[in-house]
């Protein structure tokens, strides 16, 4: 069985908002996959969600050239920051750690596709787009059933 939520941000700041409750709601062990084309806003939550769960406020670069970024939440556990755009084969996850962090951290994946096979069968899947005005953003939320609960009101005070 799934859950799904469709949301229309009218802003970069309602899409960090969004990130920064769903933020929230995460611990070790949560997946969260982020789709969509080149612009659509996948970094812009990924940063918003990553300096919500910090400490210290510190810069959080997109992994595009790194692959992946690591972060310590505040509660000490690790974040793990992938943008798999440059990834040719599944098969490097095992190289960059992916696998295990996906049991042990907090894992934001950008180009989820290039999971293949390896995608985690309950990861949280959010699809940006833009939306009716250039500053908006379209966004659809489906997982597994046990994100059910979460996603009730999640964007509710920005849509």
């Amino acid at each position: 069985m799934s859950c799904s939520a469709h949301l229309t941000l009218p802003s970069p700041e309602a899409t960090a908002n969004l990130a920064r409750r769903l933020g929230n709601l995460l611990s070790a062990g949560d997946v969260v996959l982020l789709a969509g084309p080149i612009g659509a806003g996948k970094t812009h939550f990924a940063r918003a969600l990553i300096q919500s769960r910090l400490a210290v406020p510190e810069d959080v670069p997109s992994p595009t050239f790194t692959l992946v970024q690591t972060y310590e939440a505040a509660d000490g556990t690790e974040i793990w920051h992938a943008d798999l755009y440059r990834l040719t084969d599944p098969t490097e996850l095992f190289e960059l750690g992916l696998d295990t962090a996906f049991d042990d951290a907090i894992c934001l994946i950008e180009w989820p596709d290039r999971l293949g096979p390896e995608s985690p069968a309950d990861a949280l899947h959010l699809t940006l787009g833009p939306g009716p005005r250039d500053d908006a953003r379209r966004i659809a939320i489906t997982g597994p059933d046990r994100w059910a609960a979460h996603l009730v009101g999640l964007g509710e005070a920005d849509a």
